[in-house]
Order: structure tokens, then sequence, then C-alpha cells
């Protein structure tokens, strides 16, 4: 899809004297293959709120730079990369899979427009490779077959990706975040601990959430009403916008996961199992946020009401404000 799941720089992030293993590549692997399906899910269900849009693919990108050069052997051997792009993970069901795209193919052109062939030795981490790549995708129709061409198991094919429209958004895992989550209006973070040990259903919560607030606009609406962020959020006005903002994602965010066929009650069942056990870090802290109990209770009220038809999403009257600004 062209709303990909960004590689963590896991490798980076590591030291020299702690390189990852397969294994470690392995689960980050499977942890992007896991967003990518869940955001994936909700773009495509919830198309119809969304003003801006892409086409799903159906598949994670990475490249080679993003990784420490001393890790090369190992990503290397875990991931392929017989080209500087590749494919992560492939989402199952998915434009991808159905054109016969697999996990570890290299990327070697998008349409007609050819990318690098090798990686110079001593090249600093950087995401250089894979952004021209999504630039390419970014810059095609969303609602029309593209051609990609792969270097599959030493053999160049190309293959033609039937993909389905979504909303524009990107979804990536930061290693070392711990539970925190953010969203910036084009990129939804949330740090590895929701991995580990959180069901789909309840990491899909958390997406949700942040996905809401990009389909709201509010760090753009909270930045032109000059809010602080920092120790200065914690009050007066800042506290009321940043808050203002926050339960309404809660709301947005039910009638987002009820559209995608999940089930509307599971956030009201996320905030109390999760609520006391994570304690004040990442989104669960300060008081922008309400309490785990009163979350729970909000949404579970919401949920009520978020009953979409099998032809009809719900489309909620606040998306009406998302252009007005905060006061």
């Amino acid at each position: 899809m062209k709303l990909f799941v960004l590689a963590a720089l896991a490798a980076i992030a590591s030291t020299p004297a702690d390189s990852p293993n397969d294994a470690f590549f392995g689960v980050l692997r499977n942890a992007d293959t896991r967003l990518a399906t869940i955001a994936e899910r909700l773009t495509i269900a919830n198309v119809e709120l969304c003003d801006q849009r892409q086409p799903a693919l159906g598949m994670v990108l990475h490249s080679l730079r993003q990784y420490r050069e001393s890790d090369w052997p190992t990503v290397k051997r875990v991931f392929g990369f017989r080209a500087p792009v590749a494919v992560e993970g492939v989402i199952d069901g998915g434009a991808a899979q159905g054109a016969g795209v697999a996990a570890n193919d290299a990327v070697l052109a998008i349409g007609d427009h050819p990318l690098p062939s090798a990686v110079a030795d001593g090249s600093k981490p950087a995401s250089t490779d894979r952004d021209r790549a999504l630039a390419l995708i970014d810059s095609t129709p969303s609602d029309r077959p593209l051609a990609i061409t792969f270097d599959h198991d030493g053999q160049t094919v190309r293959r033609e990706l039937a993909p389905r429209v979504a909303c524009k958004s990107r979804f990536e895992i930061v290693i070392g975040n711990g539970y925190d989550a953010q969203a910036d209006g084009t990129i939804v973070q949330l740090g590895e601990k929701f991995f580990e040990g959180m069901s789909d259903e309840e990491i899909a919560v958390v997406v949700a959430h942040e996905f809401a607030h990009n389909i709201l606009r509010h760090r753009a609406r909270l930045d032109a009403a000059g809010i602080s962020r920092g120790i200065a959020a914690e009050f007066g006005r800042n506290a009321r916008l940043i808050r203002e903002t926050e339960d309404q994602a809660d709301e947005l965010s039910v009638y987002l996961l009820a559209n995608a066929g999940y089930d509307p009650l599971a956030p009201g069942r996320f905030w109390r199992k999760w609520g006391g056990k994570i304690g004040t870090e990442g989104i669960f802290r300060s008081r922008t946020h309400a309490s785990g109990k009163s979350r729970a209770k909000a949404m579970d009220v919401v949920a009520k009401t978020a009953k979409p038809s099998a032809d009809q999403p719900i489309i909620p009257a606040m998306l009406s404000a998302r252009s007005q600004p905060l006061r």
C-alpha cells in the first residue's frame, strides 16, 4: 500500500556492544507488519471520513541505509536487500500479496522510475532511499493500478498492484518510546511496548485514537492556537484545549474502529485493562488526558451509537469542525 509503516530505526538506537541478532529483526518485521495490517484496515474502512487519500498497496517498505552499517551483515541476512529498498512485510489479502509480491523482494523501479541500485559503503544511517520510493508512490493516482519492478529471488519481475483507496497517513513504530504514542498530522507513531503482550484489537484502539488526531487536524489547529507543550501543557488554556482534542480523538476513535469492523466496546475494555497497569507512562499521563476509568465510561457511551451499516460508514458531525480554529 502507499500507506507504509516506516521501518523503525532499531539498529541505530542500539549500541555497538549490543548489536541486534537475527531474531530481533524477525520480531521487528512481525511488529511492523502487524501495525501495517491494522492501519490499512482502519484507513480503507474510513476513507469517506478523510479529505486526503492515498493508494493502499498492502506492503511495508524499508531501506538498508536506515540501519547502522555495522549491522548490515545481519540485516542483509534477514531482509535480503538485493537493492537499497526492499519489502519488509506483506499484508495478508492486500494488493501486494495479490500481485505476487513477497517479503524481502527488492524494489528496483516504481512505474518507469528506477531506484538506486547500490548503497555506498560508509553511508551514514538515513531514510533517503526509502523516502524517494515513497515520494514516487505519493505522485501516483490512488485509484489506478501501479506497476512496480522487483528483484524476486534474483529474478527481475514487474508486478501490477491494484490498490484500494485509503485515508492518507503513515504509521511507524519508534524503538525506545515505551508506551508513548503521538500523531503530527501526517504520521502516527507508537512505542514498541504496545507490541509486547497486547492483542491486535488493543493496538488498534491506540492507533485509532492517534489516527483520529490526524483526521481532525489537531496538531495544526493546536499550533495555530499558539498552544504550548511540555510543562506548560499542564496549565490553563493549554491544558484545556489539549484535553478537548484528546476527548475528541477518543470519541472519533470509537467510530473509526466500528467502521473497520472492530468491536466499538473495545476502547472501554482497553482502558479498564491497561489504564491501571501502565500507570502514568506515555498516552496515559497528565491532566491533559482523562483517567482510564473516565475514558472507558465515556467511550462506552459513544459505542452505543456506533452502528455503521454494511454500505455506509458512520460519519460523525465533529468532522465539520476540523477546519475551524480551537478557542
